[in-house]
């Protein structure tokens, strides 16, 4: 389309999801941007540790452009190290670190044209050597990957929800609506259980259940 800049359109894009996963934190305690509410230990100040180092990586390192501080290391990772703030990492510090990283790889998105080449060496060999573009794109998608994530956590916790803090899209309706709705999801959910049910039993030439 005549008039577009693809660097500009993903570097917004990038940075709607970067200021979409910190509000996440906004109103919080410390236990609560911490805990771990999924099996796998998903938590807020993780993601945002985890993704500050991310960002210092690939628009850093595999740039030539080596930041001189970061929040984990590849041995961390390999452990899960970079996904959780230790009791000795504060909040501040880990927020800190990612908006210097953002800082760090701006610099990096303004000085080079989406066709100047980096080199991605913990990827598969065949992949490793690749473009600004390429990068951005890939860190667009991890970031509000991650966020998503984040929504998911936050709603748990409080039922914060949306892209940032006044999104008009969820206050359309007040809470009583949005329990209503839960109540009819889960109503139907229930219904298509049980039709399930009674199709595998009738399949097994079994007596359909009852309810």
């Amino acid at each position: 389309m005549p008039g577009t800049d693809a660097k500009a359109d993903l570097h917004h894009y990038l940075q709607a999801a970067r200021e979409a996963l910190l509000w996440k934190l906004d109103g919080l305690g410390e236990y609560d941007v911490r805990r771990p509410l999924t099996p796998t230990g998903t938590n807020l100040l993780g993601l945002v540790k985890h993704l500050a180092g991310v960002e210092l990586w690939y628009f850093g390192d595999a740039f030539g452009r080596p930041p001189g501080e970061r929040p984990w290391s590849p041995d961390d990772a390999r452990n899960n190290a970079d996904l959780w703030a230790t009791a000795g990492e504060s909040r501040e510090q880990i927020v800190g670190m990612y908006r210097r990283a953002w800082a760090h790889a701006d610099q990096t998105i303004e000085a080079l044209d989406l066709d100047a080449v980096g080199h991605v060496p913990w990827w598969p060999d065949g992949r490793q050597q690749v473009t600004l573009h390429r990068i951005l794109v890939h860190l667009v998608a991890e970031t509000h990957r991650h966020a998503g994530q984040a929504d998911i956590v936050r709603e748990q916790i409080d039922g914060a929800a949306g892209l940032q803090a006044d999104d008009d899209s969820l206050r359309a309706h007040d809470p009583r609506w949005w329990q209503d709705y839960r109540d009819k999801l889960e109503r139907v959910a229930r219904e298509a259980g049980q039709d399930e049910r009674r199709h595998l039993a009738r399949s097994e030439g079994l007596e359909p259940p009852t309810f």
